[in-house]
């Protein structure tokens, strides 16, 4: 091999090997898996968590999802909530609209009259690569910050 390639071998290979950091991602760029947490409401009794994966819709800006909420409130217990949504981002804003798919979990009798899941829809803001945060929008409104998961390397 002439020894003018080495170099340029080395560094392919070294670019080849270097992990992917979101630091390197657009900011802007929301496709992949999310955690999320409230802060506490209902006079502090109650929070929620979950996850949120986006995926890729063909239409500009829009981005199919789906997520799992886990709500928690000491004087009644937690629900598990799996839900469908769509996610538009105009900028750095995003909304998250969602819909009930299925309920694994439930902190109520579901068979009671009156009972309702309202589905967690968010009004987001894009901090960074790594980071969301806004507002839950659903029977109640709470702060809410979205994590971006590490990627799965196989």
């Amino acid at each position: 091999m002439p020894s003018r390639l080495k170099p340029l071998l080395v560094g392919l290979a070294m670019l080849c090997t270097t992990p992917v950091s979101h630091a390197d991602k657009d900011p802007n760029d929301v496709l992949g898996s999310w955690t999320f947490q409230t802060k506490p409401y209902r006079d502090g009794t109650c929070g929620m968590t979950g996850t949120m994966r986006l995926t890729h819709n063909d239409e500009e800006g829009v981005y199919d999802c789906e997520l799992t909420a886990v709500e928690v409130c000491s004087l009644w217990g937690r629900s598990v909530v799996v839900q469908s949504c769509e996610a538009r981002r105009f900028g750095n804003q995003v909304s998250v609209r969602s819909k009930i798919e299925q309920m694994l979990e439930s902190k109520f009798d579901t068979d009671a009259p009156g009972y309702s899941y309202v589905p967690d829809n968010f009004a987001l803001t894009i901090q960074s690569a790594e980071r969301m945060y806004g507002s839950l929008v659903s029977a109640v409104n709470a702060p809410v910050e979205f994590r971006r998961m590490p990627e799965a390397v196989s």
